[in-house]
């Protein structure tokens, strides 16, 4: 038997180191940092894939340790409010969000000190958000593009640029400033409160904590790989670190952005300080101590170059979706090119398609769209679904996986005609849909029904919480109905680009 989930990173040693590294370089500037926290501070699901072990709340038990320490500032970018971009993990938009956050954090018992709308300029549905979180008692400040960014350090660094937003109280000697994703405007709120800071004689400093890239990895180890396929929509490469290499004869690595803004914002950090920059490269600024946490370097190769497998696939459905460009989509297959890797690489893909083959021989698909889906349990075991008029392909493999796993034939069945005849009567007579055959959302209902009275459904309930962390791979786009109910079962899951309808509109 093949058992998987094979650990090659200790949350322990690296939350002792990390924590180190933060103290230490807080003792470097009067006990005052602003503290950039990159990434998801809660359930970073990115490094957890690719660094096997990895708690992917590490960040927030940090934070906890060092509650009585800190103060937390949430910026979100008024642009992203606009645009309802959305956090694809949860499939919730960025102000959803930010609002989640504040309670995930609240649950952990650290209070959010303000929420900051960054770049501001009148957006009605920005203006829409302050109001509601001004109505349920959270402070807000509005922060304007700043003046002069990014080519006039002498107007960025005065009072018509920084100065022209409030000054951000806070009270304790760590200030972390996060938010929903790139871009948020993280960086431009600690050099504005920074700013302020020094007009007022405190001598606070700044750094950065991102997970990724991991500066003291080579620029092509899989893991800064999977990273750079994270980030092909911003173009971030992982390159030498040229500034650390001059100044220290260190090899290390960061990413183009960071890279490519340093030497405005050296210059801009010896404005507002008046003096000598507290840093003379990019990897200066970070207190990243993830590397200390890899305890098995193949087991976090490979897990990084499934990853980039299933970024690939990501990127393809966002392409056939219209929401990429078609230079992802080369810079995607040249990653995978870089690792070795292609699609079928993913243990899951071969079978998916081969039920969704056996769909089409049996010719009982559904609206002439033959499906398949294929999951990889936790002893190595794959199971196969695949569509038929009354169930989608994701909801035949929810159902054949939880038998599996509750030891039951495969041929039982778990839902009960008549529940199942009345869902299809709803649908079509009733709500007059299109698409009558059960997505997995229904399908945990319906199962959930069942158990009342179904041993075997009750059986096979309790065992789905058994497909938290698996992999799966459908043949089609999921409908918003599959999609939500893999989401609850949080599983890892791709798709081919090729829809489940020959619909160009899709309701849940």
């Amino acid at each position: 038997m093949v058992i998987l989930d094979q650990i090659g990173f200790d949350n322990d040693k690296y939350l002792q180191e990390q924590t180190s590294a933060i103290l230490e370089r807080v003792n470097r500037f009067h006990k005052k940092l602003y503290l950039e926290f990159g990434g998801k501070i809660l359930y970073d699901y990115h490094a957890a894939r690719v660094l096997p072990g990895f708690d992917p709340n590490v960040k927030i038990r940090l934070l906890h340790m060092l509650r009585d320490k800190i103060d937390v500032i949430l910026c979100i970018h008024a642009g992203a409010i606009e645009r309802k971009k959305v956090r694809a993990d949860f499939g919730i938009t960025y102000d959803v969000d930010a609002l989640k956050t504040i309670d995930d954090f609240r649950e952990w018992g650290i209070d959010i000190s303000a929420v900051v709308i960054t770049r501001y300029q009148d957006q009605p549905h920005a203006k829409i958000f302050r109001n509601k979180l001004q109505n349920r008692g959270v402070k807000v400040y509005l922060h304007y593009p700043t003046k002069g960014y990014p080519t006039d350090v002498d107007l960025i660094v005065s009072d018509e640029g920084y100065g022209a937003n409030k000054h951000i109280k806070t009270s304790r000697p760590i200030v972390i400033v996060t938010g929903p994703g790139p871009g948020s405007g993280k960086l431009a709120t600690c050099l504005c409160n920074l700013y302020h800071d020094y007009r007022q004689g405190i001598k606070a400093g700044y750094a950065k904590f991102e997970t990724f890239p991991v500066w003291d990895l080579p620029a092509d180890h899989p893991v800064n790989l999977a990273y750079e396929a994270a980030t092909v929509d911003q173009e971030d490469r992982v390159l030498l670190d040229d500034y650390h290499m001059k100044a220290y004869n260190i090899k290390s690595v960061n990413y183009t952005r960071d890279l490519e803004a340093f030497h405005l914002l050296k210059k801009i950090i010896e404005k507002i300080t008046g003096g000598e920059s507290m840093y003379q490269s990019p990897t200066d600024m970070g207190v990243n101590r993830a590397s200390a946490g890899i305890i098995k370097d193949s087991i976090i190769r490979e897990a990084s170059r499934q990853e980039i497998i299933r970024r690939y696939f990501r990127c393809s459905v966002e392409y056939a979706a219209g929401l990429s460009e078609k230079k992802s989509m080369d810079r995607i297959v040249l990653i995978m090119d870089k690792v070795g890797v292609g699609q079928e690489d993913r243990v899951v893909v071969q079978p998916a398609r081969k039920a969704a083959r056996d769909a089409e021989k049996s010719g009982k698909g559904n609206d002439g769209i033959f499906s398949g889906a294929a999951i990889e349990l936790h002893d190595g075991t794959i199971i196969t679904g695949k569509n038929s008029p009354l169930m989608q392909a994701s909801s035949s493999l929810v159902l054949n996986a939880a038998k599996y796993l509750a030891g039951l034939p495969d041929k039982m069945y778990l839902l009960p005609e008549n529940i199942i005849d009345s869902v299809t009567h709803l649908k079509k007579n009733i709500l007059h849909g299109k698409m009558v055959s059960l997505d997995v959302d229904e399908t945990l209902i319906v199962l959930g029904i069942s158990a009342l009275s179904n041993p075997a459904a009750k059986m096979a309930l309790e065992n789905l919480k058994l497909l938290r962390n698996r992999e799966v791979h459908l043949t089609h786009i999921p409908t918003p109905g599959d999609e939500a109910g893999w989401r609850k079962l949080r599983v890892n899951l791709t798709c081919d680009p090729v829809y489940s309808s020959k619909s160009l509109f899709i309701s849940g």
